[in-house]
């Protein structure tokens, strides 16, 4: 099942706990995902950052079960957990009664001070600078705070830190766990001097740390959220590397016919990765940017058509957040940034799932869900509750069945268990080909048009499996 295509889930938010995610796996969706990556269930999963800040990292909420519902979960699907590397809650026992030599300060990275460039050099997905004056070991310390004030982060070359990660991963792996995903790890290791982002001594900490979880029986899941260059640097140390780069360039390719960036990044990108279209955060942006080089796969005027497009389409509901390198990604379900039209969601979908890598599909955007009011936090917008009832309705409408059997030829076709190619097509156009022996698959899209067809071959015969023609693409932008 390692290869197959998963789901990525709150288990609060759909089912209502561990126990109500695998009965919907095993119910509704019965047979279509092979993994499932379980977003943070540790205690408390509703704290300042939607579980991203525990207070207890070796302990399940017991509002949504025990370890005993991840061991079952387990037993049925190849499951990915995080693993929060960077920081912990402010409101943890590791902050409040733990070592204070975990924990990083300003002094540790700047001991001779800092220059205004070296503070306004530092990348931070965030407003502002990183520190939090904060009492720590009777002392008042400035520490050092990548993500909100409450998640302090780890200084994770000092021992109790890594003793600290080390039970984490031994928790995971004992209870059936096949792959950690590495949470925010390009933050870890800073350095004066540096971007104190994906420094090589980030590099060294998460080779050693992989080496540490493939010892444990675990793969590794890197996740690294920013210009697609990273990825490419990242992808060499460990089994598994988020493709986010090809969000925006599937939209840009939808909504302008233009299929030239996405086929560029497909000849470009690393095969060893999770590839996605939306996550809990919205659709990312930053990743197929210009970045601080000038080099990206879009340049800033095309990520802001997009971005304007999506607006436009969700009817003026979505939400862009900003760095000073451009914007950082857009609060917004994948089917309201496609403007509800059923053909134009399937066509990016069946985009995602003809890319070669592991294919993780977001509850909501499987859903084909709408987006949600919210009150503080814009990624609210892309995070609905389902109940199990609502979520037998929406598995019945006409457009989630077809995604469903795209998933479904995804999994068990032989074709896709062969050789990947990307043949020649004319301007606005792409193929997307697959080939085991005998056994074919294919998508053309012509992107102009809208139109899409997905066509396969056992060896006996050709015939077409899925297509569509998402008309209001011709409208005039």
């Amino acid at each position: 099942m390692r290869d197959q295509v998963r789901l990525i889930a709150y288990a609060d938010r759909v089912g209502g706990s561990l126990r109500g995610l695998r009965e919907v796996l095993d119910g509704p969706l019965a047979g279509v995902f092979g993994g499932v990556h379980v977003l943070p269930f540790y205690l408390p999963y509703d704290g300042a950052d939607a579980g991203f800040d525990p207070d207890d990292h070796l302990a399940v909420d017991p509002r949504l079960g025990t370890w005993d519902d991840v061991v079952a979960l387990a037993r049925g699907h190849d499951v990915t957990a995080d693993l929060i590397v960077n920081h912990v809650s402010d409101r943890s026992e590791a902050f409040r009664d733990g070592d204070p030599g975990m924990f990083l300060t300003f002094d540790k990275v700047f001991p001779h001070g800092a220059t205004a460039d070296d503070l306004l050099g530092i990348t931070r997905p965030r407003p502002g600078l990183p520190f939090t004056r904060t009492t720590l070991g009777g002392r008042t310390r400035l520490l050092w705070t990548t993500f909100t004030p409450h998640q302090i982060d780890l200084d994770v070359d000092d021992p109790a830190a890594r003793a600290y990660l080390s039970s984490v991963l031994r928790r995971l792996a004992e209870c059936g766990v096949t792959l950690v995903r590495l949470d925010a790890v390009g933050y870890t290791v800073k350095r004066a001097g540096t971007s104190c982002f994906l420094t090589p001594e980030t590099f060294a900490f998460v080779d050693d740390l992989a080496a540490e979880a493939h010892g444990l029986g675990l793969e590794v899941l890197a996740e690294v959220h920013a210009h697609h260059r990273h990825a490419l640097d990242a992808a060499v140390h460990v089994d598994r590397v988020y493709d986010f780069t090809i969000a925006p360039l599937v939209l840009h390719a939808v909504f302008t016919g233009d299929a030239a960036p996405l086929r560029r990044w497909l000849a470009a990108r690393p095969s060893n990765t999770v590839t996605v279209l939306e996550t809990h955060d919205g659709l990312g942006m930053i990743d197929a940017g210009p970045g601080d080089r000038g080099d990206g796969l879009l340049s800033a005027a095309q990520i802001e058509a997009v971005v304007a497009r999506i607006a436009d389409n969700s009817g003026g509901t979505s939400v862009a957040s900003r760095v000073p390198s451009g914007v950082y990604q857009v609060s917004c379900t994948l089917y309201d940034a496609l403007g509800c039209d059923d053909e134009t969601f399937l066509l990016a979908r069946a985009l995602q799932l003809f890319v070669p890598g592991i294919p993780q599909i977001y509850y909501v955007g499987l859903l084909a869900g709408r987006n949600a009011t919210f009150v503080g936090d814009a990624r609210e917008i892309n995070r609905r509750r389902y109940t199990r009832a609502e979520v037998d309705e929406a598995v019945r409408q006409p457009v989630v069945a077809r995604l469903l059997e795209l998933v479904r030829l995804r999994n068990a076709h032989p074709a896709f268990a062969g050789e990947f190619s990307l043949p020649d097509a004319p301007d606005g156009e792409l193929v997307l080909a697959w080939r085991n022996g005998d056994a074919t698959a294919e998508l053309r899209v012509a992107l102009a048009r809208g139109s899409w067809r997905v066509s396969v071959d056992d060896g006996v015969e050709r015939r077409t499996v899925a297509d569509g023609c998402a008309t209001h693409l011709k409208k005039p932008s």
